[in-house]
């Protein structure tokens, strides 16, 4: 049995699933394991994360002297960069698996946050040796960091994090799902308010070196001890109970039953309308996010309240990303994507009269609804749709998109207020958007569900 074993696992005993211990021998099913083993991870995805950057923003331009747009550019170039590397990192998930890539990129985050820590001294440093100005050197070192933190924090932990619950789960996933968001919508709306506790107690640089520490002690060694691929190498079934085949029947376009490679999965419109969906919301986020503070001073509103206002937020988007986690496996998820574009288009319309109360309420409400509906399909629809096999591989595919559109996002908006000293056209542009992708939903469908009236006729 013993030799059997070394054969089905190969490598050293330390990747072993069965190494410290046994996800079979737990009294419950594992895979609620690995919902909080996968929600620590993208908790601990933050500091890459654009709230994780908000509050540093005015800083690093202070201290690296640069311009707004000259910072927005090197987020942009440094974010759109790792993006590319991402479909990259998503076929090594398939290959090494979920346990390997968690250590290694909580590994990663943890050094390129503590490289952050001394982004100036090390321009102190090296202006004194090379005869270029500073703010071009200052330019090329942030735009390393914003590259190696985008990568490693907000794509590859991130994905890693959704990918591995996404395996353990099928007809659950939406529980999942929606459970993992209740923590982790909490987490990224009370981030702003303990970062900039930590940045006044500790210094911008100390902040994240602790967090640099922090990740590397705590995350890589967790996710090592808790991370395993999939249920089946560990001698267990999705969802640990054996009603999967009655639910199946009942919920059509709840389960997978066809695994897509990349290149068929790519030629579906379901992929394009959620992957464009996606890519718009986290264009429009992060860009709001990223200039929060001053989007908020250009309407008369002051720093304290406008980061004040994630922490209702956070409340939305729980309640949203628990209704629809709950429902996902009973309706169509496209229903579900048309809610979560018509409330990201309600978030725009607020943001544009965010200096009256019903400008606050509107983006408050509908970027909560927005959020929690992200949150929730990010993780759903790519196994739904396409299947685990070649998870990693469509799953980079959508990562790379929303990175890079995440990266594009505050440089246009930073550009906007360069020119016209306002948001105001940018955000209007914004609103035409998701107003275009609430009417593709339509015909957002399930291949699967195609393919199984194909078999059946």
């Amino acid at each position: 049995m013993r030799e059997a074993e070394k054969a089905k696992y190969q490598g050293p005993r330390k990747w072993d699933p069965t190494f410290p211990f046994s996800p079979k021998k737990f009294t419950f099913f594992y895979g609620w394991v690995i919902v909080l083993a996968g929600t620590l991870a993208v908790v601990f995805s933050i500091p890459g994360q654009t709230m994780g950057f908000s509050v540093f923003t005015d800083v690093l331009i202070k201290e690296l002297g640069l311009s707004r747009v000259q910072l927005s550019t090197a987020y942009c170039l440094g974010t759109v960069i790792s993006g590319l590397s991402l479909p990259f990192f998503g076929r090594l998930y398939d290959r090494i698996g979920a346990r390997k890539m968690i250590v290694y990129s909580a590994l990663a985050t943890g050094l390129v946050l503590l490289f952050l820590s001394q982004v100036k001294n090390i321009l102190m440093l090296l202006d004194q040796i090379i005869p270029v100005s500073p703010s071009i050197i200052a330019f090329v070192i942030i735009t390393l960091g914003f590259f190696l933190i985008r990568a490693s924090a907000q794509g590859v932990l991130t994905m890693t994090g959704r990918n591995a619950i996404g395996k353990w789960f099928d007809n659950n996933r939406g529980k999942a799902f929606a459970l993992s968001g209740v923590v982790t919508a909490f987490s990224f709306s009370f981030a702003p308010r303990g970062l900039k506790w930590m940045s006044d107690e500790f210094g911008w640089s100390g902040a994240w070196g602790i967090l640099g520490i922090v990740t590397i002690a705590f995350m890589a060694s967790l996710g090592w001890l808790l991370f395993r691929d999939n249920p089946e190498e560990c001698g267990l079934v999705m969802d640990g109970n054996g009603s999967v085949e009655k639910l199946k029947k009942m919920h059509k376009d709840a389960i997978a039953h066809v695994d897509y490679e990349l290149s068929r999965a790519l030629k579906t419109w379901a992929f394009w309308a959620f992957n464009f969906s996606f890519v718009f919301i986290s264009l429009y986020t992060t860009a709001v996010t990223f200039h929060v503070i001053s989007i908020g001073s250009s309407l008369g509103r002051n720093e304290i309240e406008v980061i004040g206002y994630f922490v209702p937020m956070a409340g939305v988007s729980v309640t949203s990303n628990i209704l629809m986690g709950v429902i996902s496996s009973r309706v169509s998820l496209k229903y579900l994507l048309a809610i979560m574009n018509a409330a990201i288009f309600v978030s725009v319309i607020g943001v544009i009269h965010l200096d009256s109360g019903a400008g606050v309420l509107s983006y408050i409400i509908g970027n909560g609804i927005a959020g929690g509906g992200f949150a929730c399909l990010t993780g759903i629809v790519w196994p739904r749709f396409f299947g685990r096999k070649w998870l990693g591989a469509i799953s980079g595919v959508g990562m790379s998109s929303m990175v890079i559109s995440s990266g594009i996002g505050p440089l246009l908006f930073g550009a906007s207020y360069s020119m016209n000293g306002n948001y105001s056209s940018i955000l209007w542009l914004c609103s035409i958007i998701p107003a275009l992708l609430f009417f593709g939903c339509a015909w957002a469908d399930n291949p699967q569900a195609r393919l199984i009236k194909i078999s059946s006729s």
